[in-house]
């Protein structure tokens, strides 16, 4: 099944909404630091209520350790970007995918984008507007994928 990885990201709010989605949809959640906030954090915690005993959460400190636990595992990492290449509406997406998003204020960085096997954006209709918030874009992307792997039943 696709896991969702968050990697540095700096709004605890975000990652307990995010929390909340992989507790609903059994969905591993990997959070790779550094993290904007403690584990500890009340915010982070409100977000994800009283659902955390569901959130089949992994903590890497860094991009290197999350790249050990990820390696013998297999599967893509998809990045979610502005700059992505496809839509993610038309990318094809597979049952051992990583969907990767980035830090709220500066996205994946460059090293990680150009490691991910495919890059995906999600389409703005007002040329102003870059970006959906992290929750909404982690949600779009993960049941996209789910609807095209026939997990929504």
């Amino acid at each position: 099944m696709v896991r969702v990885v968050l990697v540095h990201p700096q709004i605890p709010q975000n990652t307990g909404n995010i929390a909340r989605t992989c507790a609903a949809t059994g969905t591993e959640l990997h959070l790779v630091g550094p993290l904007g906030f403690e584990i500890s954090d009340r915010y982070l915690k409100r977000a994800g209520l009283d659902y955390w005993p569901y959130v089949n959460l992994h903590y890497h400190e860094s991009l290197d350790a999350f790249v050990s636990t990820y390696k013998p595992l297999g599967g893509r990492w998809i990045g979610f970007s502005t700059s992505g290449k496809y839509s993610y509406v038309k990318f094809q997406f597979n049952p051992d995918d990583w969907l990767l998003f980035g830090s709220e204020t500066t996205g994946l960085p460059p090293h990680v984008l150009d490691a991910c096997g495919s890059t995906v954006f999600i389409p703005m209709t007002q040329p102003g507007v870059r970006s959906l918030n992290l929750s909404v874009s982690a949600a779009v992307g993960l049941f996209e994928a789910r609807r095209q792997l026939g997990y929504l039943g």
